[in-house]
């Protein structure tokens, strides 16, 4: 079965190609963006995105993850990413990440509250969870502005085998 696509009012939500690995390496290989996040490497090097983008189809076939590009409607340029990842029968975690160019302007916000509605209606899930680095303020404004709330605060350790304070969030399919 294909992997639906999602849509809001200013953005699509669709599967990556392969054509979109060069931006991935360009946006997700920000330096700004990198240490927003705890996985997303710097430098990203040559083919990480090529080999990202090829699992996609699989993690979908087999209901473990789901990765869309979020693309702006009519353009199709591609600003990010957002995911669903460690999905069970119940639940899932919800990732995401912005170009820098595409801050600030509500893109996570529309694109988080499309995949939770999606989680909830369409995979039947029960709960969704999320964390962001304490660091990142930014994504916690995200997720309460999609109904998440805050049920605590952990040391994890980032991709350089760092501590770093990760804040954790929940919505309940009610």
């Amino acid at each position: 079965m294909k992997q639906p696509v999602l849509t809001t009012e200013r953005l699509t939500l669709r599967s990556f190609n392969p054509a979109d690995a060069s931006t991935v390496q360009d946006l997700a290989g920000n330096y700004n963006v990198s240490k927003s996040t705890l996985n997303i490497p710097y430098p990203y090097e040559n083919g990480m995105a090529e080999e990202w983008i090829s699992t996609h189809l699989e993690d979908w076939n087999s209901r473990t993850r789901l990765v869309y590009a979020i693309t702006l409607t009519g353009t199709d340029q591609l600003i990010g990413a957002i995911s669903l990842h460690d999905i069970d029968e119940s639940q899932g975690e919800l990732g995401y990440w912005i170009g820098e160019p595409h801050w600030g302007k509500g893109y996570c916000t529309e694109a988080a509250s499309a995949l939770i509605q999606f989680s909830f209606e369409r995979l039947n899930l029960g709960k969704i969870h999320a964390e962001h680095l304490t660091s990142n303020p930014a994504s916690g404004k995200v997720m309460k502005k999609i109904g998440m709330r805050h049920i605590g605060s952990e040391q994890k350790r980032d991709r350089h085998n760092r501590d770093s304070g990760i804040e954790l969030y929940e919505i309940r399919n009610t």
